[in-house]
């Protein structure tokens, strides 16, 4: 979940001649938006704990599902749209766009990693420990979740990088999709991308906490490779570049006759001309 993104990020750039520049602004729109985003979750979460009526299952896992996919979708891809128009205004070409979509979905990867190896440190430290030196209501959950954690099959940690490499290629794919809002000139766009990350999520979501989390990664596989698909159908071609300028010839004339063949000084051709 760290040395991916890494790995992924070195790659395009060699590949595309580009710099750290763009994958940096892709990283730091990620990171902006949550700023906004965990808050806003949690005042609504809030809100929907004790002013929502009690709705029963599945309703209420729909209800969360589809609010956790919206704001997901609104902040992440208004977040990106803002980047692109005032931040990283140079970037308008696809090549330009995918660095910036895994700059998004690497910083993404990146710090949920750094998440995933703290409690790897905090469970390990924890297995020597004595558990009468924890506090009497704490005591009998914290040795449940670490028999749980070790006792996971080996493969199950894995499922969050396999999980990441999905998002990164979703990242990419957003971020191509808000890129067309600025060389297409349209702004729908904008709201198809924020539609397709809210209905991920909302599967995501709905799918983990119903069938599990194989069967969500699988669902996550078959649109990946949509994601993956769709991002080379937008693939365009980098605009021309101007032509080099030339300065006129001293004579005035045109350009396409400096090059012509000389012309034999003969009686018959002086009797052609005007000068006859």
């Amino acid at each position: 979940m760290i040395t991916l993104p890494l790995v992924l990020a070195f790659y395009l750039m060699h590949h595309f001649k580009l710099g750290w520049r763009l994958w940096w602004i892709g990283a730091a729109t990620f990171v902006l938006s949550q700023a906004g985003h965990i808050p806003f979750n949690i005042g609504v979460g809030y809100l929907m704990k004790n002013y929502m009526p009690a709705l029963q299952q599945p309703w209420m896992l729909i209800v969360q599902a589809v609010f956790l996919g919206l704001s997901a979708g609104m902040w992440e891809e208004m977040a990106r749209y803002a980047a692109y128009r005032w931040w990283a205004k140079d970037a308008r070409t696809w090549p330009k766009g995918v660095l910036m979509g895994a700059g998004h979905g690497g910083a993404e990867a990146m710090l949920l990693g750094l998440l995933v190896m703290i409690a790897f440190f905090q469970m390990f430290a924890m297995q020597g420990l004595d558990p009468s030196v924890l506090p009497a209501e704490q005591r009998a959950l914290a040795m449940q979740q670490l028999a749980v954690y070790w006792s996971a099959p080996w493969y199950a940690p894995l499922l969050g990088t396999v999980e990441r490499i999905f998002a990164m290629a979703h990242q990419i794919l957003f971020s191509v999709l808000v890129l067309q809002v600025f060389t297409r000139r349209q702004i729908r766009w904008l709201w198809l991308a924020v539609a397709w990350h809210a209905l991920i999520d909302a599967i995501a979501v709905f799918s983990a906490a119903t069938w599990g989390p194989y069967l969500t990664e699988g669902l996550l596989a078959v649109e990946t490779v949509i994601a993956v698909f769709m991002i080379f159908v937008l693939r365009q071609p980098d605009p021309a570049q101007p032509p080099e300028d030339v300065s006129p010839p001293a004579s005035g004339f045109p350009l396409d006759q400096q090059h012509l063949p000389p012309i034999e000084e003969t009686l018959e051709n002086i009797e052609g001309t005007r000068y006859n």
